[in-house]
């Protein structure tokens, strides 16, 4: 991503629309909007204008006509330059086939976990997979009907969200299962940190090494 001259999921999404045909702001975020892609990047008219505006500046859209509908104000249809085709292409490409680190507030909250009692953070973590596993399920209804009129083409990002919540909730509830049991290697060492207010030895003598 580095050297790209914007980086916003949403500029994405709009030369991927125009890429069908010549749009004004208002009917990209209808299209959008039409085939739920909210879910999964924010989109609303303010900011889409402004993207829309950037977009123009660095080249990758141009104004291609202007069309009045009664008394409505004008409105710009906007349409794909070349540069604009090969920087949808090698943006979309790059996204898809190379991985890169991410660092999702859950995973930085898990590297921290330790601050927390065990058992209040056994008690938290139960009731974050209470959460998850009621939004897969409501994901998983809400899909299924979408399927009903939208091509699955349109919808697998929504199908990749929901795997990647039903991942984390079984995860999570076998991290809660071995906390329970006691077979979390370490975890005698963290009852003990929140027992004494100390470090057991064994954890600083890792800072030793």
């Amino acid at each position: 991503m580095a050297g790209r001259k914007m980086s916003n999921p949403l500029a994405l999404a709009v030369l991927a629309t125009l890429r069908e045909q010549p749009r004004h702001p208002y009917e990209i975020a209808q299209v959008l909007r039409s085939r739920h892609k909210e879910h999964s990047i924010k989109i609303n008219y303010g900011s889409l204008y402004t993207v829309v505006q950037s977009l123009e500046r660095h080249g990758f859209i141009e104004a291609a006509a202007v069309e009045r509908d009664g008394r409505r104000p004008e409105r710009t249809l906007y349409s794909l330059t070349g540069s604009g085709a090969v920087e949808l292409h090698d943006w979309l490409a790059e996204l898809v086939g190379t991985p890169v680190k991410e660092h999702p507030r859950f995973e930085a909250a898990l590297s921290l976990m330790g601050v927390l009692p065990p058992d209040e953070a056994r008690r938290l973590l139960e009731q974050r997979v209470a959460e998850l596993d009621a939004r897969v399920a409501e994901g998983r209804e809400g899909l299924a009907e979408l399927l009903k009129t939208l091509p699955r083409v349109f919808l697998v990002e929504s199908e990749y969200s929901l795997a990647m919540l039903a991942a984390e909730a079984e995860w999570t509830r076998q991290l809660v299962k071995d906390m329970a049991d006691g077979s979390l290697s370490g975890i005698d060492g963290w009852r003990q940190f929140h027992a004494t207010g100390r470090a057991p030895e064994e954890w600083l003598a890792l800072e030793e090494d």
